[in-house]
């Protein structure tokens, strides 16, 4: 089961579709909306309907698997199991912070090819990497 929640102060009606299925949302006093669906967990596809409308991916998602415009899908955090609970990173006073574009970083723009790099960050003594915001856009990078 999942608990699907949207806010959406200008809906009349909020539905998830989950599964070729549309599950209600119950609108709260500050206009987000919610519902829990049993059919849903980690790895289901699902996309929001506004007033009847057209489905569309969920704002807040954190996985778009099929792009920004095809359904979001869920994801459980918890099932990673960390194994780096001992790494302390060196002082920042010390440190040279690289900020890295993964989409420009390399020729592929991937975090594998990324991966690849990363002895050449060290020769040039990058010590520590800020990712920059990764967020999902139409295009290919």
């Amino acid at each position: 089961m999942h608990t699907f929640r949207v806010w959406g102060p200008q809906a009349s009606k909020l539905e998830v579709l989950v599964g070729g299925r549309k599950y209600p949302l119950n609108r709260d006093a500050d206009d987000w909306w919610s519902g829990d669906v049993q059919a849903a967990g980690p790895g289901t596809d699902y996309r929001f309907v506004i007033d009847d409308g057209n489905p569309i991916p969920d704002p807040r998602s954190q996985w778009q698997p099929h792009g920004v415009n095809g359904p979001s899908r869920l994801v459980n955090h918890a099932a990673f199991s960390w194994t780096d609970k001992h790494w302390r990173a060196r002082p920042l006073g010390s440190s040279l912070i690289y900020e890295l574009h993964i989409g420009t970083f390399t020729p592929k723009g991937t975090f594998l090819s990324a991966i690849e790099k990363l002895d050449y960050l060290v020769d040039l003594g990058v010590t520590h990497i800020e990712i920059m915001p990764i967020g999902e856009f139409s295009g290919d990078w």
